[in-house]
């Protein structure tokens, strides 16, 4: 889930720091908010720390990949008292690989990604990506799961990609065009001269900040830095940023203006469609324009890479527990999804299923060999703080059986909430946390924040599509209400390739909430087949190379288990994103629960917060519990989410 595509110019850089780099500081490019190498400390044999009360009780409420992750790091640091409560029956979250057809264990079928589906790795240019410098390559690496990089618009991994604007007519001529962007070695700008006018305003920019942020990354100066970069433009929503005019220079006694990217009514309007020219960046014109700045400045559009899963090179999964059942059970008998080890859900599978090399056994067992260890189809529903100190855990088992469900409580020392924050206002209730433990400004910054829709239309796509139709590019870039479509394939094992028929955000998504899943697939395809049709260089439909009848939808804002696809904040509440972040540093010693996910992050739509999230509840935690860090590392080294004065 991103707002545009790749855009590798931040990894290209060859600029090292001005100056030594701090200790555990982590290198650019790389998330700007926390400077820190979290792999560093958690590739250690016995990950973070020694536990020192390995009884401590802990419970994590969501199994997504934030929750698993958490769990999987506390065990290795060998706590062995942790409960993961989990009220789908499926673990993942927003993780969603959808498999065609999953019935065949030995003939894997293509995965639909209706979550996220193309990964940051923040390696740089030249570098494998799972040697980047990151949770997700870390992870990927440890696992052995396949990627290949992602095929995004306007990138050499798509045979073209296609932009259709203004019905076709961008360029006023008579007869409507799709106009064909080829870039087969990665440097040819898109075409016409009004894509090139919006391709160099962003570049310019671009290049501005990326090469004055590199120098300083890292070392002692950069959180001042970062931190006048925020005050100048966290008021700004993107669109103030896309019209505000650009500067000559950049002023060493101005440090956080990079002015804007000076573009007229009309360059705006493309770039709300193509962003750099590769994906549309519309939906998010009205968010802080801090997002998309530390999204395309700070790497999470560099390198993008595709999750095959943890398959070999003809997609089939390599030998793994539980592999070719379709349900396994929790804790109390209760069947949950198996794992396929397919897709980018094979990451969090692995992390649960996979042993843990410093205990021999995976989390899943671990969980097993208590009652309470691993809860499915159970809904959290209250939190209370105790007069002890520790906060009662209440939830409803077995809440999608009316008949079956029963409400019932367990007492915890600490627990860390990963769930989106519009679940947490609205199926939680919170009692006895006083105003010390649990300030108006964090409740009011999780009931307020802002969560994006989303819509993904994904469909079986023949093969003969990639294989010998010339006429049609792989990639579609609209102004229609499709939006962005996308044809890849895995490998020629698979049946089928799939094709992303529509995918869109916020009120392109909004839009279309009223049509059933069917509906909805025939009115993508009718609208493809009429823009290919009008477009008199093509003249040729794309619907006979799809399998209509397998049509797969997912709206997350509907989802029960989500309520929204990604987290994101408007012009000026910034800071209140950072209150959320600091939380567990400043409060949570005190009132046992923890903020973790991307709820309480600022890089909304990735994977990446969810990991680095995670691994700060269990640094958070050790230190409470006077763990013993490894590799030499003390809370001193962890630098502080830092707020304007």
């Amino acid at each position: 889930m991103t707002i545009g595509s790749s855009h590798n110019h931040p990894a290209d850089l060859a600029i090292e720091p001005e100056s030594p780099i701090q200790p555990w500081a982590v290198r650019f490019p790389n998330p700007p908010d926390l400077c820190f190498d979290y792999r560093r400390l958690v590739e250690q044999y016995g990950g973070v720390a020694q536990a020192s009360r390995v009884d401590y009780r802990i419970c994590i409420v969501g199994a997504g990949v934030t929750g698993l992750t958490a769990a999987r790091e506390l065990l290795r640091c060998g706590f062995r008292n942790i409960t993961l409560i989990e009220q789908s029956q499926r673990v993942g979250g927003r993780h969603l690989t959808v498999i065609n057809d999953p019935s065949d264990h030995k003939q894997p079928s293509t995965p639909f990604e209706m979550g996220a589906m193309r990964m940051p790795f923040f390696n740089r240019t030249g570098e494998p990506p799972k040697d980047g410098r990151s949770m997700m390559a870390y992870y990927a690496k440890l696992f052995d799961l396949r990627i290949s990089d992602f095929p995004n618009p306007g990138t050499p991994w798509v045979n073209a990609t296609g932009i259709y604007l203004q019905e076709g007519q961008l360029l006023a001529e008579d007869d409507p065009q799709l106009l064909i962007w080829r870039n087969p070695l990665g440097d040819t700008p898109p075409p016409t001269e009004a894509l090139l006018r919006v391709y160099g305003k962003w570049q310019r920019f671009a290049r501005l900040m990326a090469e004055q942020v590199a120098t300083v990354f890292g070392t002692g100066t950069w959180e001042g830095c970062w931190s006048a970069i925020v005050e100048r433009y966290h008021r700004l929503s993107f669109r103030d940023l896309v019209h505000l005019p650009t500067i000559e220079s950049w002023d060493p006694g101005n440090p956080g203006d990079f002015g804007g990217l000076g573009m007229s009514d009309a360059e705006s309007a493309i770039f709300y469609s193509i962003g750099i020219g590769d994906g549309s960046w519309g939906a998010f014109y009205d968010v802080c324009c801090l997002y998309p700045l530390r999204t395309a400045i700070f790497g999470f559009s560099s390198h993008l890479q595709l999750v095959h899963g943890r398959v070999d090179e003809q997609g089939m999964p390599y030998a793994a527990p539980y592999l070719e059942t379709d349900t396994v059970p929790d804790s109390k008998g209760l069947r949950f999804q198996a794992p396929t080890y397919l897709g980018l859900a094979a990451l969090d599978e692995c992390l649960l299923f996979m042993d843990i090399e410093e205990i021999g056994q995976s989390l899943y067992n671990q969980c097993l060999e208590r009652s309470d260890g691993l809860l499915t189809d159970s809904s959290v529903c209250g939190l209370h703080k105790m007069s002890n100190g520790r906060i009662r855990v209440e939830y409803r088992w077995h809440h999608s059986d009316a008949s079956k469900t029963r409400t019932l409580n367990q007492d915890f020392d600490a627990v860390i909430l990963t769930l989106p924050s519009w679940l947490i206002e609205t199926n939680i209730r919170l009692d006895g946390f006083s105003r010390d433990l649990l300030p108006q400004r964090i409740i009011s910054a999780w009931k307020n924040a802002h969560w994006e829709t989303s819509c993904k239309v994904y469909a079986p796509l023949q093969k003969a599509f990639l294989d010998r139709n010339p006429h049609i590019p792989q990639i579609l870039i609209t102004d229609s209400f499709v939006h962005d479509v996308y044809a890849y394939r895995y490998n020629e094992r698979y049946a089928y390739d799939c094709i992303l028929l529509s995918y869109t955000w916020e009120d392109d998504a909004t839009k279309l909430t009223s049509f059933t899943d069917m509906e909805l697939g025939v009115k993508c395809l009718k609208e493809l087949d009429r823009i290919l049709l009008r477009c008199t260089n093509i003249g040729e439909p794309i619907s006979p190379y799809v399998d209509s009848r397998n049509i797969r939808v997912q709206r997350w804002v509907t989802d029960s288990n989500a309520l929204g696809c990604a987290k994101l904040y408007r012009a000026g509440t910034y800071y209140d994103a950072v209150n959320l972040m600091k939380y567990n540093r400043e409060l949570s010693w005190r009132s046992g629960l923890y903020l973790v996910g991307e709820s309480f992050s600022v890089d909304a739509g990735w994977s990446e917060p969810c990991l680095r999230t995670a691994i700060d509840a269990v640094i958070n935690i050790c230190h409470f519990t006077s763990a013993i860090y490894n590799g030499g590392f003390t809370l001193e080294d962890y630098p502080h989410y830092r707020l304007q004065e």
